[in-house]
């Protein structure tokens, strides 16, 4: 198992939540966290709940850095509308989901992977930058070398998800673009996120 893998699945172990509602999550044999004292509960404080709502979402979109989600969070609080709502449409729009979203990676783990090593170009444009944020009818593509990967087809082929509605792709082109930004009800997410909890923890 890589380390890759080793983290994603400790992620699921440490938050108590099959995050990408995957068939392999352990979470799925052991519903308590690890180590020695995994299985104690506890009623969290709010500030509990906060965090855990925070790591979550952190979490699903592959581990973000703090810093780079406060800049998320900054963002969301400066645009116009509801901040919770305006957090998930920045999320959403990073090269990376979306990638994963087109179903062309199995992972959002591998979506970064994917866009580092430049298998991908967004308007013409080959792009190594996982966190770009997509704007509304950018074309991305999958450049040639990255359309016979295994990996890819699999990923095209499971019927572990669907691609949502506020995605356009092709799989047969390789291509696809955004047709809208996300709310929180449009995201198909296995477990309950809960934006507005995190605006609270950053905004104590």
């Amino acid at each position: 198992m890589t380390k890759r893998a080793e983290s994603k699945y400790k992620i699921d172990r440490r938050l108590q939540v099959n995050l990408w509602g995957r068939a392999k999550s352990p979470i799925n044999k052991r519903e308590y966290g690890p180590g020695q004292h995994g299985q104690r509960r506890k009623k969290p404080s709010d500030y509990g709940v906060q965090l855990m709502a925070k790591q979550k979402l952190k979490g699903y979109y592959g581990n973000i850095s703090e810093k780079q989600f406060r800049a998320y969070y900054a963002e969301a609080m400066r645009a116009k509308g509801d901040s919770s709502q305006n957090l998930i449409g920045i999320l959403e729009t990073r090269l990376d989901a979306l990638i994963y979203r087109m179903k062309f990676v199995p992972t959002v783990f591998a979506a970064r992977q994917f866009v580092n090593h430049g298998h991908v170009s967004v308007n013409g444009k080959r792009v190594t930058v996982p966190s770009l944020l997509i704007k509304v009818g950018d074309k991305i593509e999958l450049r040639s070398k990255a359309r016979d990967m295994g990996t890819v087809k699999e990923a095209i082929e499971s019927p572990e998800r669907d691609v949502p509605d506020y995605v356009e792709v092709d799989h047969g082109k390789f291509t696809g673009s955004l047709k809208r930004i996300p709310t929180l009800p449009d995201v198909p997410y296995p477990v309950q996120m809960e934006p507005n909890l995190v605006i609270e923890f950053y905004s104590r």
